[in-house]
């Protein structure tokens, strides 16, 4: 058997550092074809690629696009994005022209739950450090540019109010990329007549912001500076829309995004080409890398590997219900990912038991691989399962898990990326190419365009989530009503929820059915143009663990971090 994870002592950061990485401009021209002149480089390992360049690559035919995506994430680990590098890489392996698109880390999950969002072992994006942290400043534009937005709406009422917005109902909340539960819920402008009116007030996490949403949406600049110019920030008193354009806004915040709307280029390990562009969580946004990033590459490279956040019905159906119908894309094959210590956890095995041979537990777990199978082939996307390998995966689990595939009409292959790159995950990459080959991929999307914004919810409450119904307060209705009445009727659904079960309750692990999905709160980003409808217990702010990754974290004398991962 190859090395498996665990198995090798060096940590994911150890593995990163010690990396020989190549110029970003040789990585360019070698690899892509891009010329020093079309890039605005950040140091010697990160890049911009020009949007001048990148209009230039319009008449150019697509390469075909690979989704990564998931079972229900555990706390057993699954590895999507240690997939999605380890494939691209493969790919390059066995002879084609590949890169990759990713997410940007946020930093709030980077101090707060330990894990990073630039790969592992030896299937990484590098540098991992500047990834993980700051990189090229996009995320620090992007909750500028929001909060601008804020200030500018506390301004136009404080200097008077001419358009007669209604402070109690400001539909504009701040942003802030980090986890921090106490910002969930504030009142601002406290501290007498000069500091403004008082109001209700709130601050979302960067990812969860429709600047966010618009940035990974925008076609171009002109298309970025649109959207940002129909953001909604609230009503007047008899209920009538006030948009960011009302208040001259759409021209300042585009500045401040100017640069950053350019992908950014770096490199695997193995010196694969990856864009990492954009980051909205999938759990409460819609969980994909940037449009701008995806169609450049599939400009630049015969395939393109990207992924949908957390599980294939969390992320997938809206990389799928929103991404793709806004772009006119689809996916040549998807690749689902899992761990047999993952499913044998959907199975009921606690965390501390994974590493003995459960095979009971294994073919109850695999009901949660076979429900995300069912929800890709919905759409019209053909599959392939790759199982990221452990040490203490036994002969007699691999097979249970090869054979529950077959009947599913996948193929499912063991991969090694972790510890051995590209190499280890060759067999996935030939039989994705396969799968591509075989010309069979159709994209259906769930629901038509001028179906009813609730029974868009009900739509994939049912057929994704495999609730018995959806259901909302009459004034979640009414408000959906009146968006309906307001032109929106058409906009797709971004379900924001848990992301560790298909039901709301994060604890019902598998393939729970008969439960109710509850939309206890919608939210209208006509900018992005969707629809966010949000359920159960997930907050827009998330907040820090008991012990947060912050605790482990530093520099040392030599000036390196260290614990980041």
């Amino acid at each position: 058997m190859p090395a498996s994870q665990h198995q090798n002592p060096k940590s994911d950061i150890e593995i990163a550092q010690a990396a020989k990485m190549r110029p970003i401009m040789d990585i360019a021209r070698e690899k892509l074809g891009i010329a020093p002149e079309n890039l605005n480089p950040y140091g010697h390992y990160k890049a911009k690629v020009s949007m001048d360049y990148i209009k230039s690559l319009k008449s150019k035919p697509n390469g075909r696009l690979i989704l990564v995506t998931a079972i229900t994430p555990t706390p057993a680990g699954e590895g999507k994005t240690t997939t999605t590098v380890g494939l691209t890489d493969a790919l390059n392996v066995i002879g084609k022209k590949a890169m990759m698109c990713l997410r940007e880390p946020s930093l709030g999950p980077c101090f707060g739950v330990k894990g990073g969002a630039a790969g592992g072992g030896y299937a990484q994006v590098v540098p991992m450090e500047d990834i993980n942290l700051h990189f090229t400043g996009d995320f620090h534009a992007i909750g500028t540019a929001h909060n601008l937005l804020s200030a500018l709406i506390d301004n136009h009422i404080y200097w008077g109010n001419s358009l007669g917005l209604d402070g109690r109902r400001v539909a504009w909340r701040r942003a802030l990329d980090m986890n921090d539960r106490s910002l969930r819920s504030i009142v601002s402008s406290l501290g007498g007549v000069a500091n403004g009116f008082p109001r209700e007030d709130g601050f979302d996490i960067t990812v969860a912001s429709e600047v966010m949403a618009i940035f990974c949406l925008a076609s171009d600049l002109d298309d970025l500076k649109k959207r940002l110019g129909n953001i909604i920030i609230g009503y007047t008193r008899d209920r009538k829309p006030v948009r960011a354009s009302d208040i001259k806004a759409q021209g300042p915040t585009t500045a401040l995004l100017k640069d950053a709307l350019s992908p950014n280029l770096v490199q695997t390990l193995e010196g694969t080409p990856a864009f990492i562009h954009g980051g909205p969580f999938a759990n409460i946004a819609h969980g994909c890398n940037s449009v701008l990033a995806t169609t450049t590459a599939l400009k630049l490279c015969d395939y393109v590997v990207t992924e949908a956040g957390f599980g294939a019905d969390l992320g997938g159906e809206k990389f799928l219900d929103i991404k793709m119908r806004k772009t006119g894309l689809q996916p040549d094959c998807a690749v689902i990912v899992a761990t047999i210590r993952a499913l044998k956890m959907h199975g009921g095995v606690k965390k501390d038991d994974l590493k003995k041979e459960d095979l009971k537990a294994l073919a109850a777990g695999m009901a949660n691989l076979e429900r995300h199978v069912q929800n890709i082939q919905k759409f019209g996307i053909p599959a392939v399962v790759s199982i990221n390998r452990f040490s203490a995966d036994t002969d007699a689990e691999i097979a249970l898990v090869k054979e529950k595939c077959k009947a599913l009409g996948v193929e499912a292959l063991m991969a090694d990326h972790w510890a051995m790159g590209g190499e280890g995950a060759a067999d996935v990459a030939r039989a994705v190419v396969k799968t591509i080959d075989a010309g069979k991929a159709k994209l259906k999307l769930l629901y038509p365009d001028d179906m009813p914004l609730f029974e868009k919810i009900r739509t994939i409450a049912k057929e994704i989530y495999r609730a018995k119904d959806a259901t909302a307060d009459k004034a979640v209705r009414d408000q959906l009503a009146n968006f309906e009445a307001m032109g929106y009727g058409k906009a797709p659904v971004c379900i924001a929820k848990t992301q560790y079960s298909f039901s709301t309750n994060g604890d019902l692990k598998g393939a729970p059915t008969d439960h109710t999905i509850n939309v206890r709160e919608v939210r209208l980003s006509a900018g992005a143009e969707f629809v966010v409808a949000i359920c159960g217990e997930i907050m827009t702010m998330p907040g820090l663990p008991r012990v947060p990754a912050a605790d482990s974290i530093d520099v040392g004398p030599d000036g390196r971090i260290v614990g980041l991962f």
